[in-house]
């Protein structure tokens, strides 16, 4: 076991939308910060895929890395072990919870509990994630964009050409689709933003110590079990301990619950923090749908997300319940969230030569549709011989077929429409649901509440047990947003960036 010599002040684990961005806020506030990242950086081939080897290779499944599902049978996870940790495989998509999310919220499988806070409390640290995270926007075109304090800092990323055309087919049939909130960087190569450009590459560096291939095996508590005295991580083979004033988690929603159980003690026998058996339940994992359409003219397959449609998501002319919310995805040949569950494609991507996969994801436009599922305290991630298993069940199902059999709808009515010439009518429109192995919109396993016998965290994401443990990535939302949860990840991150800066200042 090497002991590091060094005291930090602050010691965040993980380096994805939540760590990387607040280990990069405390280095500015002059903390002296210690990174910890199981990955190392990605190569810039590896980033920003936009070829068919996207469907080739499993490039975003860390190798030897295997889960088990509530079968039993184990899961090849898509998560990324790298700085930047899975924002360097997201679709840069950076959206607002609605007023109504923070709220108890009826849906269709029942209440969706409230936050311990309001959006009005959060709104200030969403203007300071969208500007730190350059995201281009407009705001007042989306029915349900909630309150702002003023526009967007950059404009919307230009459409591809043929995508303008389905804009205005969407309107003709009473849809308000929106340029999707993206961050972007000006970079040519790299050209999506994530949380090693605006976080870690905006950090102090003479204040922020990133330490890569070191993966966190548990914490250590000192005698009393109300502080953590020690992380032990393996860096790169070696057995390694460091301290600090203070320890941030931020390891993603599978991992930190993970992390957390395997940090059991004498004061600490169901998983540290864990007295009121919260940890790993709750998990919710967003329900995604892919929708293909034929297109009329070929595309190149390569694009950003670009539109989003909001007009279902607080119901229809039909039911009064949520539904969820509708996205343009990226290009079949670059959304690699789209090359883990294409309908049709993942059957024949392994069949056909590259040239003949090229032609069929370049006559595709491919949705999403995206409904957001209740807490259920079954659904949990635990550990059996140290083995992540993962209980699941989505709910709140009836919801997400009425979204999605409503959108078909209104792209048939679409392709109908004469005056739209971009796409065509074909005899279906094949889709496909996103398996368990997708995990970059999970949430809540650790979820943040005020009663300590209900919750793992407080409403500042500081554990209930350990006066120096806080949590800072998508396992504290007590619900879990239709919209994905990425912008209010960082703008909880800078939140707490706040609060720990009050605790150091006195």
């Amino acid at each position: 076991m090497i002991i590091d010599d060094r005291h930090y002040d602050i010691i965040v684990i993980g380096s994805g939308a939540g760590g990387g961005t607040l280990a990069g806020a405390l280095s500015r506030q002059g903390r002296r910060v210690l990174l910890l990242e199981r990955g190392e950086a990605m190569a810039l081939s590896d980033q920003n895929v936009a070829d068919v080897d996207l469907f080739r290779k499993d490039r975003y499944h860390p190798r030897n890395e295997r889960w088990f599902g509530p079968d039993g049978d184990p899961i090849a996870p898509q998560t990324t072990y790298a700085l930047g940790g899975n924002t360097k495989i997201w679709g840069a998509v950076l959206e607002r919870m609605r007023e109504k999310d923070f709220d108890d919220l009826p849906l269709q499988d029942g209440i969706s509990p409230r936050w311990p806070f309001s959006y009005q409390h959060l709104a200030p640290y969403y203007d300071q994630a969208e500007s730190l995270y350059q995201v281009h926007g407009q705001s007042g075109v989306d029915p349900t964009e909630p309150a702002r304090s003023g526009d967007f800092g950059h404009a919307p990323k230009p459409l591809m050409p043929f995508l303008e055309p389905l804009r205005e087919g969407l309107k003709r049939q009473g849809c308000q689709p929106y340029d999707l909130p993206l961050s972007w960087s000006s970079s040519q190569e790299d050209p999506s933003g994530d949380s090693q450009l605006y976080g870690l590459d905006n950090a102090d560096p003479e204040k922020l110590e990133v330490r890569s291939m070191a993966r966190v095996m548990r914490l250590h508590v000192n005698p009393s079990g109300r502080e953590v005295k020690a992380v032990e991580a393996d860096v790169a083979g070696e057995s390694w301990l460091f301290s600090a004033d203070v320890v941030v988690l931020a390891a993603g929603a599978i991992n930190t619950p993970a992390i957390l159980l395997r940090s059991s003690s004498e004061k600490h026998p169901r998983g540290l923090n864990n007295g009121s058996d919260q940890v790993g339940r709750n998990l919710m994992n967003l329900q995604l749908t892919s929708i293909l359409q034929l297109a009329a003219e070929p595309n190149n397959g390569r694009y950003a997300r670009s539109l989003g449609v909001n007009d279902y998501y607080w119901g229809d002319k039909n039911v009064s319940f949520p539904l969820g919310h509708i996205q343009a995805a990226g290009g079949v040949l670059q959304d690699a969230l789209f090359a883990e569950s294409p309908p049709v494609l993942s059957l024949v991507s392994k069949l056909i030569p590259d040239f003949g996969l090229e032609r069929l994801a370049s006559r595709s436009v491919a949705w999403w549709a995206m409904t957001e599922v209740l807490p259920d305290p079954h659904n949990k991630v635990w550990l059996n011989n140290d083995q992540i298993r993962i209980n699941y069940l989505h709910n709140n199902r009836e919801a997400h077929d009425r979204l999605v059999y409503r959108w078909i709808d209104t792209l048939t009515a679409v392709e109908s429409d004469p005056i739209t010439q971009v796409v065509t009518k074909a005899p279906t429109h094949p889709r496909g649901e996103a398996p368990l192995s997708v995990v970059g919109y999970a949430c809540g396993t650790c979820r943040m509440g005020e009663d300590p016998a209900a919750s793992v965290v407080d409403g500042d994401g500081r554990c209930h047990e350990l006066d120096n443990l806080y949590i800072a990535d998508s396992s504290v939302f007590p619900s879990c947003p239709s919209v994905g949860p990425g912008l209010t990840t960082i703008a909880l991150a800078l939140r707490m960036a706040a609060a720990l800066k009050q605790r150091f200042d006195g």
